[in-house]
């Protein structure tokens, strides 16, 4: 397995993942992603360990390749989860190829990263070539904040040297090297029902509470410390001539540090309802701590983009960004974590998401690389 990778080849083994829609909470969805992994390294020298899935999401695939030594080894982390509903390559997003382009639901996010590391780590496999132990993590749920796989992570992440994230490539190639934490909240109001018509004053409002509340929450954003907070659903009320007993809503919070998020979860986790007669419960905080770029990350950065002017390509950092990925976890725990690493394109989550072809098989060609040189 020395030769140049098969571009036509990674479209076609690529396109059958697209094609095996995921959507994380549908189990057996992700399942039979994960038989598709597994069917990649039948009769290969690589261990394969099939986790069950648990809270009613899929299984969880840990892979392990390399040399068997109690050192410290690479952590290869990949999902195969997707936020597209079922039916969606048959009607808004069908699989299609358009010049350069592979669209397809979940191509760019993130089964285009997935598949072109699973095919570097299978061509390190076979020939022996890595100088440190490999795991590779194939997890079912990190479209959701990985609930059922942090641990998981966590522990394979305390073993690991270096840990390499196969989520997309950012604005045009450009690597990830810091990502924000993520916070995540429910706020559930009780106010008191009544007859909006005969009996109005009677009533207490949650759906009056919760606007009050959500302004609160949303002026807590501030761009220039990198904190953001959003109000993303919201529901509530029974009919339009009744004062309404229950609102229910989400918050979602970015920040840069971990301080700013002990500080805003707080706050959010303390409000009090403006009317006493209104219950409000919040529950919630930080599922995912704020990924940091330190010394070490640079320093695996620069090795990255070495390997990568080899190659024949440049490769960029990119500024920190909000969105959050299972590197957080790892760079949490002080693992050099190198994230972005999978397919170039974008419109990730969207109905014209695409991946590059061309940028399947020189990605595939770092990540052998980084799995054959780092020690």
């Amino acid at each position: 397995m020395t030769s140049e990778f098969d571009t036509d080849a990674m479209v076609a083994g690529l396109s059958r993942w697209v094609l095996e829609e995921s959507p994380t909470r549908d189990a057996a969805a992700v399942n039979r992603m994960i038989d598709l992994v597994t069917a990649e390294v039948e009769e290969l020298p690589i261990a394969v360990e099939r986790l069950p899935g648990r809270q009613g999401l899929g299984d969880t695939l840990v892979m392990r390749a390399g040399p068997r030594t109690d050192a410290k080894g690479i952590l290869v982390m990949s999902h195969v989860d997707t936020v597209h509903p079922k039916g969606t390559i048959d009607g808004p997003l069908p699989l299609r190829r358009d010049g350069d382009r592979l669209y397809g639901p979940g191509v760019y996010d993130m089964k285009g990263g997935a598949y072109l590391a699973l095919e570097a780590f299978k061509r390190v496999a076979v020939a022996g070539s890595a100088q440190l132990p490999i795991t590779f993590l194939f997890t079912p749920d990190e479209e959701i904040g990985s609930p059922t796989t942090r641990e998981i992570i966590e522990d394979e992440g305390r073993r690991a040297s270096y840990a390499l994230v196969t989520e997309p490539a950012r604005d045009g190639g450009k690597i990830v090297t810091a990502r924000k934490g993520v916070g995540r909240f429910d706020v559930r109001v009780e106010g008191r029902p009544a007859h909006s018509g005969t009996s109005h004053q009677l009533g207490r409002s949650a759906i009056r509470e919760a606007a009050r509340q959500i302004l609160d929450i949303e002026a807590m954003t501030d761009y220039g410390r990198g904190i953001t907070t959003t109000v993303g659903l919201v529901s509530g009320g029974t009919a339009a001539n009744v004062i309404p007993h229950f609102t229910y809503f989400s918050v979602d919070l970015r920040v840069i540090n971990e301080a700013d998020g002990v500080a805003a979860s707080e706050k959010i986790l303390s409000l009090k309802p403006y009317d006493p007669d209104v219950k409000l419960t919040v529950t919630g905080g930080m599922n995912r701590p704020a990924y940091v770029k330190t010394d070490e990350i640079a320093r695996l950065l620069a090795h990255a983009q070495q390997l990568a002017a080899d190659i024949g390509f440049e490769l960029v950092d990119s500024p920190m960004t909000g969105g959050g990925s299972d590197g957080n976890f790892t760079a949490a725990l002080g693992v050099p974590t190198l994230d972005g690493l999978g397919i170039d394109g974008d419109g990730a989550h969207t109905l014209q998401e695409y991946g590059l072809i061309s940028s399947l098989a020189p990605r595939a060609r770092l990540m052998q690389r980084l799995l054959e040189t780092l020690a």
